[in-house]
């Protein structure tokens, strides 16, 4: 790799949460599309790099790195930027949280996104009414941690942390896009609606506005992708 890092993406995907965190760093970085509307993600190349066939995949020095939390705790630690170090007396809040939102909140919103995989799809309406309490239940307790304003869960001090719950908000407003998402509403969790904010200003979100056809308020008010998911940028 001529960059450092290569990114394996496709629009609006959890490479977005990446990409943002890699722009805010101020890192070199290439990208790669990962074309889901040709199933490119279960190709014999990209299941090398991730087996379970999932976006993103991040190629760095030390080999490609899959999963979310995982991509975004190398790079803090890596860069010792945008998380507390392994030393600070955050550190453990600040991981506490950082797998809630990974293995509760996002593990939710794959069950409320794609309730086919997990249930017969008769009964997949039945399986999202049931997991939305859970979701507004999360982004609670989220927004109660992020009233005390920990650096990491700050509205003036962008983390790993708040740049992958903005983007989970984002994609809890837009999806999935035939179903009754009249249950989430922003100002439900004003804490994080203040840190949403302040991260549309952040010239990472425009340079990831500009990558991947965001809108103006990716987070706040947002509009599904231009190009639409799979297509090249």
């Amino acid at each position: 790799m001529s960059a450092p890092y290569l990114l394996h993406y496709a629009p609006d995907n959890a490479s977005l949460v990446i990409r943002l965190v890699l722009e805010e760093m101020g890192l070199d970085y290439k990208t790669a599309l990962v074309d889901r509307s040709r199933n490119a993600q279960d190709s014999a190349a990209y299941r090398a790099l991730n087996p379970n066939g999932l976006i993103p995949v991040l190629e760095t020095p030390q080999g490609p790195i899959f999963e979310t939390a995982a991509i975004l705790l190398w790079l803090a630690d890596t860069h010792e930027q945008l998380a507390p170090a392994p030393d600070n007396a955050d550190r453990a809040a600040f991981l506490k949280w950082l797998f809630f939102a990974s293995n509760t909140l996002h593990a939710d919103m794959r069950i409320l996104f794609y309730a086919e995989k997990y249930i017969d799809a008769a009964a997949a309406e039945t399986l999202r009414a049931s997991i939305r309490p859970r979701l507004r239940q999360h982004l609670q307790a989220l927004d109660a941690e992020a009233r005390h304003t920990p650096g990491w869960l700050h509205p003036e001090r962008p983390s790993v942390l708040t740049y992958y719950v903005a983007c989970m908000m984002r994609w809890l407003a837009l999806y999935p896009a035939q179903t009754d998402r009249s249950w989430y509403q922003l100002a439900d969790t004003p804490y994080l609606q203040a840190i949403l904010m302040q991260l549309e200003t952040r010239p990472a979100t425009r340079a990831a506005i500009a990558a991947e056809g965001l809108g103006v308020t990716p987070f706040t008010s947002p509009t599904y992708a231009t190009p639409q998911e799979g297509s090249a940028t």
